[in-house]
């Protein structure tokens, strides 16, 4: 498979690149980021977070937003960050051109339902053909972890219960932790999925810790002051499934943090050194 690399810039004595390419899963060209830390240079190969953004974001918030940068050079770690749908002219898009379905929106989902089912397959672009890619072209080892914001919360952490052999640990920040329960991933999951509940289950962060035997370790952070947390996000939903199933969940309230970047990028050290921990 051909990468094309768009961009690259110097980082903590690392390097941001972006690529682009050919998508089997997707059926259409795609997008992502990545930073190589400095180790590379001196022919080292290095784990992997794969970071999943959320809703009408690109693979640029993260790397531009987070700062992340400096922290993952330290600890000699690669940071992956793809595109949060299929994008192109023939890729469909919600019909009123809502932020919440559609380009930008993938949910992290294999769509079944026509005319969606064509390009939205971005569960399997995240599980497979994504890592495969990159293991493939970059001096990276088969450590992986995941992480992700908002809709990309929700994305980690559905993936990581479905895979907890793939990855060895999983965060988030502000996730959709119950989306059939919530306004957002009711619409999506049924323009994705269709109108079978049972189907939207296997997406579900609570529905999923309820039945899995993995215990990958997972650290959420969700901020107090989140306006999407009451309607949207439900956290206590995951905490109680957790409590009840001995899951070792470690959910952080933080006083005083709303849902942007910049409650992202004031706790992202603590989630680098989480995975960094669960690496060695």
């Amino acid at each position: 498979m051909t990468l094309e690399n768009i961009s690259s810039n110097k980082s903590f004595g690392g390097w941001n690149k972006q690529y682009t390419h050919r998508s089997t899963a997707l059926n259409c060209n795609m997008r992502f980021a990545i930073f190589l830390p400095p180790q590379i240079v001196s022919g080292e190969k290095v784990p992997v977070l794969y970071w999943l953004s959320g809703l009408t974001c690109t693979d640029e918030n993260f790397m531009h937003k987070a700062g992340a940068q400096r922290l993952a050079a330290e600890l000699g770690m690669a940071i992956v960050a793809p595109d949060t749908s299929p994008r192109g002219d023939d890729v469909t898009d919600d019909a009123d051109g809502s932020y919440d379905f559609g380009l930008g929106a993938g949910f992290y989902v294999n769509a079944t339902q026509a005319p969606f089912n064509r390009h939205y397959q971005m569960y399997d672009y995240v599980v497979n053909e994504l890592p495969d890619l990159i293991e493939a072209n970059f001096p990276v080892t088969q450590q992986r972890a995941i992480s992700g914001h908002s809709m990309g919360g929700h994305g980690a952490l559905t993936i990581a219960l479905k895979n907890p052999a793939r990855f060895s640990s999983v965060s988030a920040f502000s996730p959709i932790v119950n989306p059939m329960q919530c306004p957002w991933g009711q619409k999506a999951f049924s323009g994705y999925l269709g109108k079978d509940i049972e189907q939207w289950k296997a997406y579900d962060a609570t529905e999923l810790m309820k039945h899995t035997d993995a215990r990958l370790p997972a650290l959420v952070d969700q901020g107090d002051q989140d306006n999407f947390m009451v309607e949207q996000l439900k956290p206590e939903a995951l905490v109680a499934v957790a409590e009840s199933v001995g899951y070792p969940l470690e959910l952080r309230m933080q006083e005083g943090y709303d849902h942007s970047y910049f409650f992202i990028a004031s706790f992202i050290e603590d989630h680098l050194r989480f995975h960094a921990k669960h690496f060695a």
